[in-house]
Protein backbone atom coordinates (compact mmCIF):
# COMPACT_ATOMS: atom_id res chain seq x y z
CA UNK A 1 0.00 0.00 0.00
CA UNK A 2 1.35 3.42 -0.96
CA UNK A 3 0.13 6.17 1.37
CA UNK A 4 2.50 8.79 -0.04
CA UNK A 5 4.37 8.87 3.27
CA UNK A 6 7.47 7.16 2.04
CA UNK A 7 10.55 8.70 3.65
CA UNK A 8 12.92 10.52 1.30
CA UNK A 9 16.60 11.27 1.82
CA UNK A 10 17.91 14.84 1.58
CA UNK A 11 19.43 13.87 -1.77
CA UNK A 12 16.07 12.71 -3.15
CA UNK A 13 14.36 15.90 -1.93
CA UNK A 14 17.17 17.98 -3.42
CA UNK A 15 16.73 16.29 -6.79
CA UNK A 16 12.99 17.11 -6.78
CA UNK A 17 13.63 20.79 -6.01
CA UNK A 18 16.77 20.95 -8.16
CA UNK A 19 18.89 22.25 -5.30
CA UNK A 20 21.95 21.02 -3.40
CA UNK A 21 21.26 18.49 -0.60
CA UNK A 22 22.86 20.95 1.85
CA UNK A 23 20.10 23.42 0.95
CA UNK A 24 17.49 20.85 1.99
CA UNK A 25 19.33 20.37 5.29
CA UNK A 26 19.32 24.16 5.83
CA UNK A 27 15.57 24.28 5.14
CA UNK A 28 15.04 21.57 7.76
CA UNK A 29 17.26 23.35 10.31
CA UNK A 30 15.32 26.59 9.70
CA UNK A 31 11.99 24.82 10.15
CA UNK A 32 10.87 25.36 6.55
CA UNK A 33 10.33 21.64 6.08
CA UNK A 34 9.84 19.09 8.83
CA UNK A 35 12.20 16.17 9.07
CA UNK A 36 12.42 12.89 10.92
CA UNK A 37 15.67 11.63 12.40
CA UNK A 38 16.65 8.01 11.91
CA UNK A 39 18.26 6.14 14.82
CA UNK A 40 21.57 6.85 13.10
CA UNK A 41 20.91 10.60 13.12
CA UNK A 42 20.14 11.03 9.42
CA UNK A 43 17.31 13.26 8.24
CA UNK A 44 14.36 11.87 6.33
CA UNK A 45 11.43 13.76 4.84
CA UNK A 46 7.82 12.64 4.36
CA UNK A 47 7.08 12.28 0.67
CA UNK A 48 3.54 13.64 1.11
CA UNK A 49 4.86 16.88 2.64
CA UNK A 50 7.59 17.23 0.02
CA UNK A 51 5.01 16.80 -2.78
CA UNK A 52 2.78 19.44 -1.17
CA UNK A 53 5.71 21.86 -0.94
CA UNK A 54 6.61 21.20 -4.58
CA UNK A 55 3.18 22.42 -5.62
CA UNK A 56 3.70 25.65 -3.65
CA UNK A 57 7.43 25.72 -4.21
CA UNK A 58 7.73 29.48 -3.57
CA UNK A 59 7.32 28.87 0.15
CA UNK A 60 10.91 27.64 0.36
CA UNK A 61 12.56 30.43 -1.62
CA UNK A 62 15.36 32.26 0.20
CA UNK A 63 14.48 35.56 -1.43
CA UNK A 64 12.22 37.35 -3.90
CA UNK A 65 12.32 36.40 -7.57
CA UNK A 66 13.86 33.08 -8.43
CA UNK A 67 16.92 32.71 -10.59
CA UNK A 68 16.28 29.79 -12.84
Amino acid sequence: MDTGDRLLTPGEVAALFRVDPKTVTRWAAAGRISSIRTPGGHRRFRESEVRALLEGEGNLDDGPGGAG
